[in-house]
């Protein structure tokens, strides 16, 4: 029996998460989610998790009423999400929120020896260095639950040891402005930017991957999970996303991981690594796909892939600024405050101001993150 805390339960990732612990019958001992009460009430309902966390306090007391029929303790804000992450009950923690506000809980989950199966980018991304030399010490697994790290996590089962793989390939949708010219992307609308081909995301990844930065920090992700020089990832894009993603071994053959655009495989991977078993996605049909293609992705126009680079690069602090720029500018660009093409011009000025400190504490992440939002504030006026 799986013992499961599902931190972000009412965003994409997390209904998807459910969908699969339905399916399986894994116990929820946890919830958490920012303000859908009404989702949530519906989720508590079904799975009857012992703890259940709302992020706004006027969310958590209105779940608290809805719910008071139902044996859950509700508890709200930072400490209530903590206090799910490390819920002594829960074997795993799948932590699927969505910014900054997820790498606290991944080390504090850690540091209760909980199985991490991780979908929040901005854990590896801002707090990589933190994050992994952290469950070495404490012998914590973690599970990458993006559809492409999973690709790359699968892939790698049959590799019998870390140096018979010569490169990894990160492949991408190229999102819904794939061949648009720079110009062509001054005058594009948010509601132009989330009408993604393929994935139903949420918002912000949305937006990410319409300026390809998920590309980008997929890649930093991509180094810190599987630990390969920079030179050795590399980007494909690949419009139907079936093939989510490869490896190269030292013979040159290539193994891939394929399957219909769907994320409930890499989450329920992760939760039932290594077994495998059914599951709720629809099989892959290759001669329905016809043809699969793929494509170099234009740098020149999607400028946020090489600001991530560029972060990795210059290591320390900076893959935080980079992220927390990212955040500050995805949300005034879905304000209407800038256009689409400030957002990569911003990530790069703010990921350049970030100090060159290598050795750094949580507190660094997080002042870093904090400064660059500012950054990006004050930049705005500059435009």
């Amino acid at each position: 029996m799986k013992n499961i805390s599902v931190l972000g339960s009412t965003g994409s990732i997390g209904t998807q998460t459910l969908d699969v612990c339905r399916m399986h019958g894994y116990k929820v001992q946890c919830l958490t989610a920012n303000s859908n009460v009404a989702l949530m009430e519906k989720q508590v309902r079904e799975f009857k998790p012992a703890l259940v966390c709302m992020m706004n306090e006027k969310a958590a007391a209105d779940l608290k009423t809805r719910i008071s029929d139902i044996n859950a303790r509700v508890v709200s804000g930072m400490d209530g999400l903590m206090e799910c992450a490390v819920y002594e009950d829960a074997d795993t923690v799948l932590n699927s929120v969505v910014g900054m506000i997820g790498l606290q809980p991944t080390l504090e989950a850690i540091k209760a020896k909980k199985t991490i199966a991780l979908a929040n980018k901005e854990t590896l991304v801002a707090g990589g260095h933190l994050v992994m030399n952290l469950a070495k010490e404490y012998g914590v697994s973690i599970l990458p639950v993006d559809s492409e790290h999973s690709a790359i996590f699968q892939a790698m089962q049959g590799a019998p040891s870390k140096e018979a793989v010569k490169k990894i390939i990160l492949t991408a949708s190229g999102g819904p402005f794939f061949g648009k010219t720079l110009d062509e992307l001054e005058t594009v609308t948010a509601k132009d930017a989330l009408k993604h081909p393929n994935w139903d995301m949420g918002q912000k990844i949305t937006i990410d991957s319409a300026t390809m930065m998920n590309k980008g920090l997929e890649f930093i992700e991509a180094k810190w999970l599987f630990d390969m020089p920079n030179e050795d990832i590399e980007i494909v894009v690949h419009r139907e996303s079936v093939v989510h993603s490869a490896i190269v071994y030292q013979d040159n053959s290539m193994i891939a991981q394929l399957g219909v655009p769907d994320m409930r495989i890499p989450i329920q991977y992760a939760l039932t690594y290594p077994e495998r078993h059914e599951s709720p996605v629809a099989p892959l049909s290759l001669s329905d796909y016809g043809k699969l293609t793929f494509f170099e992705p234009d740098y020149n126009t999607f400028k946020c892939i090489d600001v991530c680079r560029n972060a990795i690069e210059l290591g320390g602090l900076h893959p935080a600024a980079a992220n927390g720029a990212n955040e500050e500018s995805v949300k005034l660009f879905l304000e209407g405050k800038i256009k689409f093409t400030d957002i990569a011009y911003l990530n790069d000025k703010a990921m350049r101001n970030a100090p060159d400190k290598k050795d750094f504490t949580l507190a660094d992440v997080l002042e870093t993150d904090r400064e660059a939002r500012v950054y990006v504030t004050e930049a705005v006026n500059q435009l």
